[in-house]
Parts: C-alpha cells; sequence; structure tokens
C-alpha cells in the first residue's frame, strides 16, 4: 500500500455540549481544539451537538406523534371503501 495517503488514525474526545458528556475513541478527524483526559494525556477535542446521552430516543425522552388523529381524518376524507 501507498505510504502517506491515508489520514492518521488517532484517540480523539468527543464531546457533547447538550448533555455534558464525552467520550474516548478513534477517528480521523481534525481539530484545532484539545483537552486533558482522565489518564492524563492531551487528546484533540471534537464538539458534537448530539450523542446518545442527549438523543431523545436513547434517552427515552422520545415525543409520541398523534396519529389517532391522521387515521380519523383519512377515514373522513375517503371512508371506507
Amino acid at each position: 500500500m501507498k505510504q502517506g495517503i491515508r489520514p492518521e488514525y488517532r484517540p480523539v474526545v468527543f464531546r457533547d455540549k447538550a448533555a455534558d458528556f464525552a467520550f474516548l475513541t478513534r477517528s480521523t478527524v481534525t481539530t484545532d481544539k484539545s483537552v486533558e483526559w482522565e489518564d492524563g494525556d492531551t487528546y484533540p477535542l471534537v464538539d458534537v451537538e448530539i450523542s446518545s446521552a442527549s438523543h431523545p430516543f436513547y434517552t427515552g425522552n422520545a415525543r409520541v406523534v398523534d396519529t389517532a388523529g391522521r387515521v380519523e381524518r383519512f377515514q373522513r376524507r375517503y371512508g371506507r371503501r
């Protein structure tokens, strides 16, 4: 394989600003920010808007869509045929 054509794959900290939650993983993303992690080492930092800590599907705060009104409106419009 050719050398020097792939981005660097390194440990990176992703921080969810909404939930104040951070996790360390590996990525090729580039950033100018850095943060000192729990182990004392400094890693690149990427701020994200939403993660599993703040997403409504994973936290159980998902909104329930009122489908009964839609069904009734469809029945009124087209009736049972």
